[in-house]
C-alpha cells in the first residue's frame, strides 16, 4: 500500500483518491524514482517513493514499480534524494531586481526587457518556479516565457505601481512639477513601471489598465519608502476613499489589492479599505497586528538585516531608514509569530544584481525566526494560498507549491536535505539535481 503525505491527503478529491498502483508510463510521461518527498505541507519526509508526471500534472505517488517497468517515461534517479515543490518568491520585481536605479527613470524599456529576461532565465535556475511580481512592466516577459520563447518562472504581475503624487511611485524630477492638467507622462509611466494617480476617478482609470493588460493583483502604494524621493517613511498615502476604490475595482475582475506599508497607520487604513495583502509592515505594533489577524489579510515582510544583504542606500535620511527597517524586522517576525497571521515569504530584490542572485540565500536566513519546515512551507503551499486569492484573475489555474496528485509538476530535486539544512538552496548551482517547471526539466537530465 502507497503511504500519502499530507499534501496527497488534501489533495485525493482531486483524483478520487492516491494511486496505489502507478500507471505504466510512457513516452509523455517523467518518473522521479526513489525520492523522499518534502511535500510542502508536512514537517517530514516521505519514504523512499516514486513520482509520476503525465504532461504538467502530477499523476501519482507510489511505492510500487508497475510489473512491466516504466516504458517510455524519462526516469530520473532520485537514489533517495530530496523531492520538493519548486520555491514561490512572493515579492520579486522582475523587471528590476538587476538593472541600476537610473534604468527606473531614464532607460529604455527594450533595455530593461532584456535585463528583466536573463534576471527571469537566472531565477528558475535557482529553483524559483513562481513568482509574484509586485511592481514592473512584466506583461510582456510572462507572455515570453509563457509561450516558451524564454526561460523563467510563473508570473502573477501586478502591472504598474499605482501611486498618489509625491507617493512611494512617483519618480519625478521636481522640474516636472506641477504636472498640468494636460501634462505629459513621465518616462516610468511611459514605461508601464508607475502610474501617478490622484483621486478616485484617477485611481479607478489605473486599476482597470493594469487588469486590462493582464494584471492578477494590483499594487498601491501605501505609505512612504526607504529610499523614496519625496515621502517620508513615516507618511500615510492615499485617502480611505481612494484605497476603496482600488480594493473595489479589483473585486470587480475577482481578484484584489496588495499595498506597500512600513506604520500603523498606512497599515489600518488599508485594513479599512479592505486590501488583502500588506507589504513590508516591518514597523507595526501588536494592535495592528491583531487587526490583520482579524482582517484574516496577509502580511509580505522580508528579512531585511544589517548583514552582508543589507538594504544598500545612498544619502543620510535614507540610511537612517533602511536602519530604522533592519531594526524592525525582528520584531515583524516576532508579532507575526504572535499573532498567527497569514505569513508570506518574498525577497523584494531591486537594482542590485548581486543582491539577486542571493535569493536562496535570503530564503535560508528565515531560519532565524522558523524552523526550516516552516520556512520551506512558507516558500511553498502558504505562498500558494497567497497566490490564490487572484482567483479569477489567475493565469495559472491549478494546485502549485505542493507535490500531491493532481497538482501542477513544478519540481526540484535536492542533493541533500533541505530540512535539515536550509542552506543547501542558497547553492542552488550544486544543490539542485533536477529543475522541472509545468512538467518540463529545465536542468536534469533523465537517466
Amino acid at each position: 500500500m502507497s503511504e500519502q503525505t499530507g499534501a496527497e491527503q488534501a489533495g485525493a478529491e482531486l483524483t478520487g483518491g492516491t494511486q496505489n498502483h502507478a500507471p505504466l508510463a510512457g513516452a509523455d510521461q517523467t518518473v522521479f524514482e526513489q525520492v523522499r518527498v518534502f511535500d510542502g505541507v508536512a514537517d517530514t519526509l516521505s519514504p523512499p517513493t516514486n513520482v509520476v508526471v503525465t504532461a504538467n500534472l502530477i499523476t501519482a505517488i507510489t511505492d510500487e514499480r508497475p510489473p512491466d517497468g516504466w516504458g517510455l517515461a524519462r526516469i530520473i534517479r532520485g537514489h533517495g534524494r530530496v523531492l520538493m515543490p519548486g520555491l514561490i518568491d512572493a515579492h520579486a520585481h522582475v523587471a528590476f531586481a538587476t538593472v541600476p536605479v537610473s534604468a527606473l527613470v531614464s532607460a529604455d524599456v527594450g533595455y530593461i526587457s532584456i535585463h528583466a529576461a536573463v534576471a527571469a532565465a537566472d531565477m528558475l535556475q535557482r529553483g524559483f518556479t513562481t513568482v509574484r511580481d509586485a511592481g514592473g512592466p512584466v506583461f510582456g516577459l510572462k507572455l515570453a516565457i509563457d509561450e516558451g520563447t524564454v526561460q523563467g518562472p510563473r508570473i502573477f504581475p501586478a502591472g504598474a505601481f499605482i501611486s498618489q503624487t509625491s507617493g512611494h511611485g512617483d519618480f519625478r524630477l521636481p522640474t516636472e512639477v506641477p504636472r498640468g492638467i494636460a501634462g505629459h507622462l513621465t518616462h516610468t509611466e511611459v514605461v508601464r513601471a508607475a502610474i501617478i494617480a490622484d483621486g478616485v476617478d484617477e485611481v479607478l482609470r489605473a486599476v482597470r489598465e493594469q487588469l486590462m493588460l493582464g494584471a492578477s493583483q494590483i499594487k498601491m502604494m501605501a505609505g512612504g519608502g526607504v529610499s523614496s524621493a519625496y515621502d517620508p517613511i513615516d507618511s500615510t498615502q492615499y485617502t480611505l476613499a481612494e484605497l476603496q476604490a482600488g480594493v473595489d475595482a479589483a473585486a470587480d475582475w475577482g481578484t484584489y489589492v496588495m499595498v506597500h506599508a512600513y506604520t500603523p497607520r498606512a497599515v489600518q487604513r488599508a485594513l479599512r479599505a479592505g486590501v488583502r495583502c500588506i507589504e513590508h509592515g516591518h514597523l507595526l505594533d501588536d494592535e495592528t497586528v491583531e487587526m490583520m489577524r482579524q482582517a484574516d489579510v496577509w502580511w509580505s515582510p522580508q528579512p531585511f538585516l544589517n548583514d552582508e544583504d543589507a538594504i544598500r542606500t545612498s544619502g543620510e535620511s535614507a540610511r537612517a531608514n533602511g536602519a530604522l527597517i533592519m531594526r524592525g524586522t525582528d520584531r515583524a517576525y516576532e508579532l507575526a509569530i504572535k499573532y498567527g497571521v497569514n505569513l508570506a515569504w518574498g525577497t523584494d530584490t531591486l537594482f542590485d544584481p548581486h543582491l539577486a542572485t542571493r535569493q536562496g540565500a535570503q530564503l535560508a536566513k528565515m531560519t532565524r525566526w522558523f524552523t526550516p519546515a516552516e520556512t520551506l512551507r512558507m516558500a511553498t503551499s502558504e505562498n500558494a494560498k497567497l497566490l490564490a486569492l487572484s482567483r479569477e484573475r489567475n493565469p495559472y489555474p491549478g494546485r502549485l507549491g505542493v507535490v500531491a496528485t493532481g497538482a501542477l509538476a513544478d519540481l526540484l530535486l535536492v542533493d541533500g536535505n533541505p530540512l535539515e539544512d536550509l542552506s543547501l538552496l542558497a547553492t542552488p548551482q550544486t544543490s539542485l539535481v533536477a529543475i522541472m517547471k509545468n512538467g518540463e526539466l529545465v536542468r536534469g537530465e533523465p537517466e
